[in-house]
């Protein structure tokens, strides 16, 4: 009897398997007497923060149980929606799409186009933000607490996916989609020679962010916001 273990996970996790383990839905390792669950289920390539319940031998476990040789152990999608952590989101460089349309719909998603993998991983820990990133190996890392891999290759199904996952309350129009700050009511006439001429005509209600200034009003994104609650892309 070989004392390789076997990891199985479903059907939504197979992506996350090598090529060739993937119809079967499963990955065998070799046994490490040192490895835990956690440590197991990683090596086969899927992220703890994408992991419901796990099953040691058909008994329900945790992360830290130590598997024997011959062990198998079964992985479960983590569970949908689920709370978004106090301090928000946090995005990696390569999601600064995502970001802005985090925040068009009024969500705190933190963003920088130079942040490195372990400034975003301390960060995450420290505002307690959930780290979304399309790099399992950031995911990886131990000081990630909260993290999340967002599925999707256009920015609108990130987003979609994002929503799904999370279900966050959202306040569109609320939040600069540049900077992320609150925005400001403001009076027309303090903004009014900044402009078009058509909006000046048709507008009367204005924002403005505080931290880069920028001005916004409901007709620019109206359309764009009901299309990306309701998913239609």
């Amino acid at each position: 009897m070989s004392d390789d273990l076997t990891v199985r996970v479903p059907p939504e996790l197979a992506f996350l398997l090598r090529p060739r383990d993937r119809p079967a839905r499963e990955r065998r390792l070799g046994f490490d007497p040192h490895a835990t669950v956690g440590h197991v289920v990683q090596a086969a390539g899927v992220p703890l923060t994408e992991v419901g319940e796990l099953r040691l031998d058909g008994v329900p476990t945790g992360p830290g149980a130590r598997p024997g040789p011959g062990s198998v152990v079964q992985v479960a999608a983590v569970p949908r929606p689920q709370p978004v952590p106090t301090g928000g989101f946090l995005l990696d460089v390569g999601l600064g799409a995502l970001a802005r349309r985090l925040r068009l719909l009024g969500l705190d998603a933190a963003w920088s186009n130079d942040a490195d993998d372990a400034e975003l991983a301390e960060l995450s820990a420290a505002e307690e933000r959930v780290l979304l990133t399309q790099d399992r190996g950031l995911l990886m890392r131990r000081s990630v607490r909260h993290g999340a891999l967002v599925r999707g290759g256009r920015p609108d199904d990130q987003l979609a996916d994002a929503l799904d996952r999370f279900a966050p309350e959202l306040a569109p129009l609320t939040r600069c989609t540049a900077c992320g700050a609150h925005l400001e009511p403001v009076p027309k006439a303090e903004v009014a020679d900044r402009l078009p001429p058509g909006t000046r005509r048709s507008y009367d209600e204005f924002s403005r962010c505080p931290a880069c200034r920028r001005i916004y009003w409901r007709g620019a994104h109206a359309h764009r916001i009901d299309r990306l609650i309701a998913g239609d892309r």
